[in-house]
């Protein structure tokens, strides 16, 4: 690959200058070149080195004013707003035409929250510079910013118009689209970009997306099938057409189209996963698990991952492995709550109750707040013997379900139980007054409490 002569001049440029700093001799370097050399350290995040190339330029250009607004910005960048301000104000009386003055002042009102003002000055940029689509650009985001997906929108599409290979303003067009839920205006909208530009691999991936999330399968395999013909190497499209074929439960294809992206590029968790899927729901369980494996090779940190292979065992109702691997997720992420609400269910089924105990103790610590979750805990705690900290637990689930009956049914059940009969009977009342069918879960959880006389009473007084 051959570098054009601005790219040789550039890199020449760069080598030379720190060569300069390893030897300690100052060597001169016109105001462009000092300009290329801090935009290059400025692009690689390296901000020590652009501030320093930035101080040596001015001290052989003083009186560069593009000099000056790199400063400008390595000064937004670090938040000292103030100096950056009035560093803008003398270069403002010295070229008042100049487009990056209002942009960096812009920037500057953005950094404040002051984004009506900061589309202000964008817009007064737009009457002197030659680079309208980065302008308006910077005007959509300071309308997202405002969360005004409409004008942010109308201003990436005038950026679009201004240079239709700016694919980022292309994406977010279909993010204020999406965010508005404007699906078919977003297929319109891509379809007359791509009367323009029909081989544009990005538009038709993004006119497969409109189509899967409004569950028009056809239409989505026929747009990515474009996109890959305008892109083969186009791996976001051969990934969003295996999905496309799950759907039509196309599973071969799927998996075909899944295997071209690990040629095309390294093996992601993401289709390894897919493959595996696929071949579970053919029946292929031997390749299932051997993909669902290496997806969690590939990415330990992928829950879906290691969610596949319990799952998979859980329906296989082999629970002694569904528990090994579930205690090897754990032991890479225990913050997890997915992890620790399956480790609790198998833990159940195996009739390891204080495990089990434990698991939906932790899920609960972790904000897995389902309803589920409350009662099945409070059932293991009973079962140990615990009706106290099975009346504590469902007093915690009375603080997100007030209103569920079979919260309440237990709480009675319990208190009779410990001999609690006023509040017994408060609580079946409550539970009758909510659902009356669901007295059921007295007789199959409490079957004694449910058989005495004074409970029969109140439950006949509903009927």
């Amino acid at each position: 690959m051959k570098f054009n002569h601005e790219e040789e001049d550039n890199n020449f440029s760069i080598t030379r200058y720190e060569s300069m700093l390893r030897s300690n001799d100052v060597k001169f370097f016109d105001s462009d070149e000092f300009e290329s050399i801090i935009h290059h350290y400025l692009e690689n995040g390296k901000i020590a080195k652009a501030k320093k190339a930035i101080s040596l330029g001015l001290s052989q250009h003083p009186s560069s004013v593009n000099l000056k607004l790199l400063q400008v910005e390595v000064l937004v960048f670090e938040n000292r707003l103030d100096k950056a301000d009035n560093l803008l104000g003398q270069l403002y009386a010295l070229e008042p035409e100049n487009e990056e003055i209002y942009i960096q002042k812009a920037n500057i009102l953005s950094k404040q929250n002051n984004h009506i003002k900061a589309i202000e000055l964008l817009n007064m940029a737009l009457t002197y510079t030659d680079d309208y689509a980065d302008v308006y650009s910077l005007i959509g985001m300071e309308y997202l910013f405002m969360d005004d997906f409409e004008n942010a929108k109308i201003n990436f599409m005038k950026c679009l118009e201004a240079d239709d290979q700016d694919y980022s303003a292309l994406y977010n067009i279909i993010y204020c689209f999406d965010f508005l839920e404007q699906h078919e205006e977003a297929i319109e909208y891509l379809n007359m970009f791509l009367n323009k530009n029909p081989y544009c691999e990005v538009a038709w991936h993004q006119v497969g997306k409109q189509y899967f999330d409004l569950k028009e399968y056809e239409k989505a395999l026929t747009a990515f099938d474009f996109a890959i013909i305008s892109d083969d190497y186009f791996i976001g499209a051969y990934l969003e057409k295996g999905k496309v074929l799950e759907k039509l439960k196309k599973y071969n294809e799927a998996i075909e189209n899944y295997q071209i992206t690990l040629e095309l590029d390294d093996p992601t968790s993401f289709a390894l996963l897919r493959i595996g899927k696929c071949h579970e729901k053919l029946g292929n369980d031997e390749l299932a698990i051997e993909h669902f494996s290496k997806t969690v090779h590939e990415d330990p940190l992928l829950d879906k991952g290691w969610i596949a292979i319990t799952d998979f065992y859980l329906r296989k109702r082999d629970y002694q492995k569904a528990l090994y691997y579930t205690n090897k997720a754990i032991n890479i992420d225990s913050e997890n709550v997915l992890y620790w609400k399956r480790y609790a269910k198998i833990n159940n089924r195996l009739a390891f109750f204080e495990e089990a105990e434990r698991g939906y103790r932790r899920a609960i610590e972790l904000g897995n707040y389902e309803i589920e979750t409350w009662l099945n805990r409070s059932d293991i705690l009973r079962h140990l013997g615990e009706p106290d900290a099975s009346i504590q637990n469902l007093h915690q689930a009375v603080e997100f379900y007030p209103d569920n009956a079979e919260v309440h049914y237990r709480l009675a059940g319990l208190y009779y139980e410990v001999q609690n009969y006023e509040k017994g009977e408060y609580h079946i009342r409550k539970a009758l007054d909510l659902d009356y069918e669901y007295h059921i879960i007295l007789e199959e959880l409490f079957d004694k409490i449910f058989n005495l006389t004074l409970v029969k009473n109140i439950i006949s007084e509903y009927k």
